[in-house]
C-alpha cells in the first residue's frame, strides 16, 4: 500500500528522517510508492506579503523538480485537504516532520485527529532541529532560561549524522494536483531556492567568510554571514548537515553557537508556546507604550525606513527590497522602535513576520523578545542601542547605507551616519529625525522604573 508524505517545514529530499520512514513503509508494504503532499491553505498564502509568498513558490517548484513532477499540492485547510488526500490515495499511514512550534504543533494536532477519524494514522518523526525542543535539560528537569549553558549541554547532548534519501522509492502523484498555485502579490525580487541552491550556498559561505565568521558576522556592510537562513526556514537544509561538516576553528565555532541560538529559541518556544505573541517576563506587560495617531505615525515611519536615521532606515529598506536584514541590523532596527519609540515589540515581529522571507516564528519572536529585555537570556531592557554609534561600529564607511538609502549617495564616508551636521546632508530629501535619541534614552529608563519591583 502507498505511504503519503507531508512536506511542511522541510522541502528537500536528503537528510530527510520522516521522509525516509515513508519510503521504508512503502517498500515495507510492497507497492513503492511514495505520494509527496503539500498542503497550502489558501487564506493563510493570501494573508502573506509578495516576498513571503514568491519564497515559498520558489521552494515548491524546485521540490517539484526533484520528485519529477509528482509533487500533490492540495488547498485548503491542512485536516481537511489531507484527509481527502489521503482517500483518494487509499493510504492509510501519512508521514510527517514533527513540529514544535506553537502553529505547527496545532495544525499537526488537527491534522492527526481528523485523519484518526478516517482511519488514518500520521506517523511522526524527527524535527527540524539538530537537537528536538525539549531533549535539552537542567539537571532538575527543567528547561533552560539562559543561552550558555544550554549551549553547552546541547553540545554535550549532539546529534545524529545526516542520512542520505532512501533508495527504492516511486514517487506518485495524486492525479490533477501537481499545480503550484502562482503567487497573488508581486515581490521586489524573486528569491532563488531549492535543496540545491542551499547546499551550494553553503559551500560558499566555507570558502567565503566561515574563517573570519567570528569577525565578520556583524559588520553590515560585508557578506560575512552564511545566507542560509532563508534554506533553513524552509527547510532547503537540515542544521545537522551543517554542523556535521564543522570543525573546531574559531569561525567555525562562533558559527556552531548561532545555530544553537536558533535551537535555545526553539526550545524555549517549545516550553512556552504563549510567548509567540505574548510576553516571557509578564512583568512588561505593564510598561506604558506610547499608542494612538503619533504612534501610529512613528510605526509607518519606521516600516518605511524614514526615522531620519541612516542604520535604521538602511535595514528597514533593505528588508523591503529583499525579504532579508543583515542579523545585526536587526536588533538596531528593534531597539529603535521600542526603546526610542516606545511602541511593543509584537508590532515590530508581526512587521517581520509579514516581509521576512526567512521568517521563523521561534526566531523571529524571541530575537524580538531579547531586544526588548523581556525574554530568556534577555538582553537587559537598560540597554539601549545608539543607532548612530552602531552605524560608525558596523557600517564604518557607510557602505551598507549608501546601497539602500540613496538619498545620501552623495555623502562619502563616516559622515554619511550624521547627516543633519551637514549642510547638504538633507538636500537630497533625507527626512529629519522622528525623535531625538538621548532624550527617548532617557525616557525609556524612566517608563523601566515605573514597573521595577522593589
Amino acid at each position: 500500500m502507498s505511504r503519503l508524505f507531508w512536506f511542511r517545514r522541510d522541502l528537500r529530499l536528503q537528510d530527510n528522517v520522516a521522509l525516509n520512514q515513508a519510503v521504508a513503509g512503502a517498500i515495507s508494504d510492497g507497492d513503492n510508492q511514495v505520494l509527496p503532499v503539500y498542503a497550502l491553505d489558501s487564506s493563510v498564502f493570501e494573508s502573506l506579503e509578495g516576498i513571503r509568498q514568491w519564497s515559498l513558490h520558489e521552494s515548491l517548484k524546485s521540490l517539484q523538480r526533484s520528485l519529477g513532477g509528482n509533487l500533490s499540492v492540495v488547498l485548503g485547510s491542512p485536516a481537511a485537504s489531507l484527509v481527502d488526500a489521503a482517500a483518494k490515495a487509499g493510504v492509510s499511514v501519512v508521514h510527517a516532520t514533527r513540529a514544535f512550534d506553537t502553529r505547527g504543533v496545532a495544525e499537526q494536532n488537527a491534522v492527526g485527529l481528523a485523519l484518526k477519524d478516517a482511519g488514518i494514522f500520521l506517523q511522526l518523526d524527527d524535527s527540524y532541529y539538530a537537537v528536538a525542543p525539549g531533549s535539552v535539560k537542567k539537571p532538575d528537569g527543567s528547561p533552560y532560561r539562559v543561552y550558555t549553558p544550554f549551549f553547552k549541554n546541547w553540545y554535550q547532548h549532539g546529534w545524529a549524522k545526516p542520512v542520505a534519501l532512501a533508495e527504492g522509492a516511486i514517487w506518485r502523484s495524486i492525479d490533477g494536483q501537481t499545480q503550484i498555485p502562482l503567487p497573488t502579490k508581486d515581490s521586489p525580487i524573486k528569491v532563488t531556492a531549492s535543496e540545491a541552491f542551499a547546499a551550494q550556498t553553503f559551500e560558499r559561505f566555507k570558502h567565503r567568510a566561515l574563517e573570519n565568521y567570528g569577525d565578520d558576522r556583524n559588520r553590515a556592510d560585508l557578506s560575512g554571514t552564511s545566507h542560509l537562513s532563508h534554506a533553513l526556514a524552509f527547510g532547503e537544509i537540515h542544521p545537522r548537515t551543517i554542523l556535521a561538516d564543522l570543525q573546531d576553528s574559531p569561525g567555525e565555532e562562533v558559527f556552531r553557537k548561532e545555530i544553537a541560538w536558533r535551537e535555545f529559541y526553539a526550545d524555549v518556544l517549545w516550553h512556552n508556546p504563549h510567548t509567540e505573541h505574548d510576553y516571557y517576563e509578564p512583568r512588561f506587560k505593564e510598561m506604558r507604550y506610547d499608542v494612538g495617531p503619533d504612534a501610529d505615525a512613528k510605526l509607518l515611519a519606521w516600516q518605511q525606513g524614514k526615522t531620519g536615521f541612516p542604520m535604521v532606515d538602511a535595514g528597514m529598506r533593505q528588508l523591503l527590497a529583499t525579504g532579508w536584514m543583515h542579523n545585526r541590523v536587526r536588533m538596531i532596527v528593534a531597539s529603535f522602535l521600542i526603546k526610542d519609540l516606545h511602541l511593543e515589540w509584537q508590532l515590530g515581529a508581526e512587521w517581520f513576520e509579514r516581509n521576512l522571507s526567512d521568517f521563523d516564528p521561534a526566531s523571529n519572536a524571541h530575537g524580538w523578545q531579547w531586544t526588548a529585555g523581556c525574554g530568556t537570556d534577555a538582553s537587559p531592557y537598560y540597554r539601549v542601542f545608539n543607532p548612530v554609534l552602531q552605524g560608525y561600529k558596523f557600517d564604518p564607511r557607510g557602505d551598507y547605507i549608501r546601497k539602500y538609502v540613496p538619498e545620501l549617495a552623495h555623502i562619502w564616508g563616516p559622515e554619511i551616519h550624521e547627516p543633519w551636521l551637514r549642510l547638504d546632508g538633507l538636500s537630497q530629501g533625507y527626512p529629519s529625525r522622528i525623535v531625538d535619541h538621548a532624550t527617548e534614552r532617557d525616557e525609556s529608563l524612566a517608563r523601566l522604573k515605573e514597573i521595577k519591583k522593589d
